[in-house]
């Protein structure tokens, strides 16, 4: 076992254990046919974990060692609810089947697929398949999920109870669906799967032998494109996770502090991974000569930095004509957030505060709040920017942002 240390050993911790229990998760409604089951044996597996291995150390094999734990927990919890319905042995022998010593590496590598296709089945609705995907997938607690979606803690309890009773009633098979099934199941996987990768691509890289969120979601980007290798939105997702993954490497300092894009590194990009995701771009653009797919526009973005020298030679007239492009497909406040941000290069802080500014229905979204600090500190309007960038805190940035949002703020002096 390897015995955790330094300062950020807990949220490090964290995040190998609660990665690796997506896996397990995975592998566990496979074998149990349950979600509901598979979710309480895991939760409790992660919990032992996080109560166990900081004093312990890590074992050697993290997933293994957690989903012994969850499958022990599951067999208890068959047999108790066998007990009161008479089912005990045939219950117990749906565990016991895959009992083997070679139980724990059970893991079937399109388990996480077939996960995300349940959680994305057409009968639940758009907003019921992003809930149970940040809550199962992305591994967010429920008040975490009810914040990201801006619904109240209640509300989300109960949407979530309804997701999961709805798959078991309906009996919603756990498996990756035919060919023709496939398309009306498109949407809400692809918005799952690049869900999944920006709730690692947040956070600096989890380190071996634990499993990266990030890269997990750049598999199943590669695995539903093996999928569905003409369909655009398929080919644009992997394209964009390719070329922000390319620039991981230089997204984090060795403390774990989140680099803006301006000030990162590029020598530490992929460039092999650039190369396929803009080989990949290409192939989306020409098949969507007259209606332009969102995954595809985005990664168009995604490569123009990626193909930039330094920031400076970025083409910023590029990035918001395509900006442009994109609103007209995908109108969201967010979206145009991003385009202010890239309206702030082309024409000046000035100008991109007054598009910041412009953007509604952001006020209590952490990254709005930023974006406006950086503006107002640009043009010199320090007291303004500290107050933005306090604000923006206080609404909650991921750690490695946050922490560079400090630096900014001492740089600037409180």
């Amino acid at each position: 076992m390897t015995a955790p240390s330094g300062a950020d050993a807990a949220g490090s911790l964290d995040r190998l254990v609660r990665t690796e229990g997506r896996a397990v998760l995975a592998t566990l409604v496979r074998t149990t046919g349950r979600l509901d089951l598979a979710e309480d044996a895991v939760q409790e597996a992660v919990l032992r974990a996080l109560e166990t291995w900081p004093r312990d150390g890590v074992p050697d094999h993290p997933r293994a060692w957690l989903t012994t734990v969850a499958r022990n927990r599951a067999v208890d919890i068959v047999r108790r609810e066998a007990r009161r319905d008479h089912k005990e042995e045939e219950a117990v022998r749906m565990l016991d089947d895959d009992g083997s010593s070679d139980w724990a590496d059970a893991q079937d590598e399109h388990d996480l697929l077939r996960l995300v296709f349940t959680c994305c089945h057409p009968t639940l609705s758009l907003d019921a398949q992003v809930a149970l995907s940040l809550r199962t997938l992305c591994g967010l607690t429920t008040p975490e999920v009810a914040t990201a979606l801006l619904v109240p803690e209640a509300t989300m309890t109960k949407r979530l109870t309804r997701a999961r009773k709805k798959i078991a009633v309906a009996n919603i098979s756990y498996r990756v669906p035919d060919d023709h099934e496939l398309p009306d199941r498109l949407a809400g996987v692809a918005a799952t799967v690049y869900l999944v990768f920006n709730a690692g691509y947040s956070e600096p890289p989890v380190a071996p032998p634990g499993r990266d969120a990030a890269v997990e979601a750049l598999e199943l980007a590669q695995t539903l494109h093996g999928l569905m290798p003409d369909e655009p939105s398929v080919i644009g997702l992997l394209a964009l996770v390719l070329l922000q993954q390319a620039r991981r490497g230089g997204r984090f300092d060795a403390d774990g502090v989140a680099i803006p894009l301006a000030h990162q590194d590029r020598s530490g990009w992929d460039r092999a991974m650039i190369e396929q995701g803009v080989v990949l771009v290409g192939d989306g653009l020409r098949r969507t000569p007259d209606r332009a797919d969102p995954y595809v526009v985005q990664a168009a973005v995604a490569a123009c930095h990626a193909l930039a020298p330094t920031w400076a030679a970025t083409d910023w007239e590029a990035v918001v004509s395509w900006y442009d492009v994109l609103l007209a497909v995908h109108d969201t406040p967010v979206v145009r957030l991003n385009r202010a941000a890239a309206l702030a290069e082309r024409d000046g802080p000035a100008l991109g505060l007054e598009a910041v500014d412009a953007v509604a229905g952001l006020e209590a979204y952490p990254f709005w709040c930023a974006s406006r600090a950086e503006l107002l500190a640009r043009l010199g309007r320090d007291e303004e920017a500290r107050a933005a960038w306090a604000a923006a805190r206080r609404l909650g940035l991921p750690e490695a942002n946050d922490r560079w949002v400090e630096r900014r703020m001492d740089a600037l002096g409180r």
